[in-house]
């Protein structure tokens, strides 16, 4: 069985991002296994679960997001195995602190040695990055620039939008990919909905052809991709 916790939709749940989990479960059911989904409110429990999700959202709602999860142990459950999947404020949360409201300073999870600051201006638009031998594609609206620290591994080289700085996307480490990809970036993106099923469980994946993927090229196309 995989589940498949969305942490904290109504703060965390900005440009569809809850679709993520609809996402990998579509393709992991697809190939047999068993999958549950848990959507973690304000007044839950942080769960067990095989990979958390962590969507965009507001100034407020994720400052109050940042206590919330660290009050109940995110970062322990990341540290006991979990995988963590992060988009947008949600990757600015895991660093170790983030600029929220003006010049203010936030301490994040410190999940990731990363920071984020406030840009000149907001990045708002189409967002592709190249990830190993693919095109990550999806929507980024954000006025944060972030900065990776020493030996952190971005996940890609940005080719269409900003990201973390105009260079980079995003972070990756064991069990944990950030971007600031919304989408939901999952269903814009089958292949990366596959590598982390493929973490999760353990094994290499088969191809599995879908609409998914005709719509994903499809979108490469009208980036001239």
């Amino acid at each position: 069985m995989i589940r498949v916790a969305t942490l904290l939709p109504e703060l965390l749940g900005t440009y569809g991002d809850g679709g993520n989990a609809f996402a990998i479960g579509a393709r992991a059911r697809r190939r047999g296994y068993d999958v549950e989904m848990v959507e973690v409110g304000v007044e839950d429990p942080l769960p067990p679960a095989d990979l958390f999700l962590l969507g965009g959202g507001e100034d407020g709602p994720q400052r109050h997001a940042t206590e919330l999860l660290r009050a109940r142990g995110l970062a322990q459950a990341y540290h006991d195995g979990a995988h963590v999947l992060a988009v947008c404020a949600g990757l600015q949360i895991l660093g170790t602190n983030f600029a929220v409201e003006g010049d203010d300073r936030f301490e994040g999870l410190a999940l990731v040695d990363v920071t984020t600051t406030r840009g000149a201006k907001r990045s708002v638009g189409d967002l592709a990055v190249v990830v190993g031998e693919r095109h990550l594609v999806g929507f980024e609206n954000h006025g944060g620039v972030t900065t990776l620290g020493e030996g952190v591994v971005p996940l890609g080289r940005v080719v269409r939008g900003r990201g973390n700085d105009g260079r980079v996307d995003g972070y990756r480490a064991a069990r944990l990919w950030a971007t600031y990809a919304h989408g939901p970036v999952l269903a814009m993106n089958p292949w990366f909905a596959d590598e982390i099923l493929a973490s999760l469980v353990g094994e290499e994946l088969v191809a599995l052809p879908t609409v998914a993927d005709q719509l994903y090229a499809e979108r490469l196309r009208a980036m001239g991709l």
